[in-house]
This record gives structure tokens, C-alpha cells and sequence, in this order.
């Protein structure tokens, strides 16, 4: 009877394994794992916890998620993020877990599954406030952004458009190295604000509470989503189902207000929707 029972207990184990393995290709259930391209130096999306050295963040709870809405083992590839691409292009990885805006210019070589908004947030330090409140206060006043990154760019135009064109002084946008050197010209007083992405900037307050005060809404708006080869569009699909069901229950807003993003949440999954 014992071993009846045991024999009944596996047999239910296995009818009760995850429906969805079936959307995943055949050539990927045949690799029995997926790999997955990770950059993990971007709090609060993908970093290492200084105390552990695990990985932590939106995108490594939403990817291990998905892997159990398929039933796949994931296998991360920690690389940089400017290697990323080429890995997916190179089939080094299948995708890209880490966050990456959404951008018709990189649609050229890649397709995306958007999963959360995010834009360019200017923020500033208690004592440099001086009763900014939203974005035009800061017409005629420096902001430290990454010069490697659209905020710059974007940046500029949103002065032209909102200070200048308004017949204010423009923005003085002060090009940085990194998001680092963007805060750290802002603590040091060589700029007034700075500009990250909005999920950095909750992460910055979060670490450091009663420092930095968030102005206005994102001076624009970007969908970030993980990104596929465009010949990997069977899997791309079955990622991007996954995601719809973790929406559907609650799972995706679950880790998106674990980590302060609840904001940024989308309300459905697209794909290749970036402008």
C-alpha cells in the first residue's frame, strides 16, 4: 500500500507540474534550462547585496518567477551591460534579464518584452532644494546627468521645450561618467540636481532617507523590457505570457512594491511598444 501511495504521490507531482512548459520551443525544454543575461550594478533592478553578494533586485525576482510560471531552471550569465547585446547576438544567452530601455534603434537587432516605465527624474539634496518643486524650477539652475545615457540628450531637449521656449534660462546640463559621478557632483555641490532613472532614484532615497528630494514627475517616459534576438520570437512569446499571468495574479506587483516601484508598473505587457 506504502508503495502505492508513493507511486500515486509522484504521478500527481508530475500532472501538477507547470501547464506552461508547453509554450517554451522544443529547442529550448530540449536545453532544459535557460541562460540568462544579467548586468547586476543597477540598484534597485539588479545588484549584488554588499552583506551576501546574492543577487537581488525587480529583475532577478521577475525572471525567477518566470522560470517557475514555465518550469525551467534559469542558469545567469553575469556580465557587463555593454556585452549584453552582443551575448544575444552571439547566442551566448537566450536573453536579457536585466533592464534595458526599449529604443527603436536597438529594435534594429533586437525585440523587447516591456515590463515596467521609467524616464528621466530629476532629484536634488534637501539643503539644494531652495523650494524647487517641479522640473521648470530648475530652468536656469545645473543638473548632472550620464552623458552615455538618453537622459542627457533628453535633458537638453526637455529645456529647449519647457525653459527656454517659455523665455526662461535653460537647464545647464553637466555631462558625468556614470550615475555615480552624477550624484556625487550633486552632494559636492558642482551641480544643483541631477537626473537618473526614476527606479535609481527611489532606490537612493530608500538607502538614504531624509537626503534627497524627488521633483515632479520624469521629465520623460521610456518602457524598459528584456531583450530578445528577433529570431528568438517563439521564446520571447512564452516569456511574455508568463509575465501577463504574474500580472493577472498579483505576482508582479507584489515584487514591484517589494522594491518601491509600484509606480512604474504597467498595466499590461507589450512588445517593441518603446519610443
Amino acid at each position: 500500500m506504502r508503495i502505492a501511495f508513493l507511486s500515486a504521490a509522484v504521478a500527481a507531482m508530475f500532472f501538477m507540474a507547470p501547464a506552461f512548459a508547453q509554450d517554451l520551443p522544443e529547442a529550448v525544454r530540449k536545453q532544459g534550462h535557460l541562460r540568462v543575461g544579467i548586468e547586476a550594478t543597477y540598484p534597485p533592478m539588479a545588484y549584488k547585496d554588499p552583506a551576501t553578494n546574492e543577487r537581488r533586485g525587480v529583475n532577478v525576482d521577475l525572471v525567477t518567477a518566470i522560470g517557475k510560471e514555465l518550469g525551467i531552471e534559469l542558469r545567469w550569465e553575469e556580465m557587463a551591460f555593454a556585452q549584453l547585446i552582443p551575448a544575444i547576438a552571439t547566442n551566448r544567452v537566450d536573453f536579457s534579464g536585466s533592464s534595458m530601455t526599449d529604443l527603436p534603434s536597438r529594435r534594429e537587432k533586437l525585440s523587447f518584452v516591456d515590463y515596467i516605465a521609467t524616464g528621466a527624474q530629476i532629484f536634488t539634496t534637501v539643503q539644494q532644494q531652495k523650494g524647487a518643486q517641479q522640473p521648470a524650477d530648475f530652468c536656469g539652475r545645473s543638473i548632472a546627468t550620464p552623458r552615455t545615457t538618453n537622459y542627457f540628450p533628453q535633458a537638453q531637449a526637455w529645456s529647449e521645450k519647457n525653459c527656454v521656449a517659455a523665455g526662461k534660462p535653460p537647464i545647464r546640463v553637466i555631462g558625468t561618467e556614470g550615475a555615480a559621478a552624477a550624484r556625487t557632483d550633486l552632494q559636492q555641490g558642482r551641480a544643483d540636481g541631477a537626473i537618473l532613472g526614476a527606479e535609481y532614484v527611489v532606490y537612493l532615497s530608500q538607502q538614504n532617507p531624509g537626503t534627497f528630494v524627488t521633483i515632479g514627475e520624469p521629465i520623460s517616459r521610456n518602457l524598459s523590457g528584456m531583450a530578445f534576438a528577433k529570431e528568438q520570437a517563439p521564446l520571447r512569446d512564452a516569456v511574455a505570457g508568463a509575465l501577463s499571468r504574474l500580472i493577472s495574479n498579483g505576482t508582479y506587483m507584489e515584487i514591484l512594491k517589494k522594491h518601491g516601484l509600484e509606480k512604474q508598473a504597467l498595466s499590461a505587457i507589450t512588445i517593441d511598444a518603446g519610443e
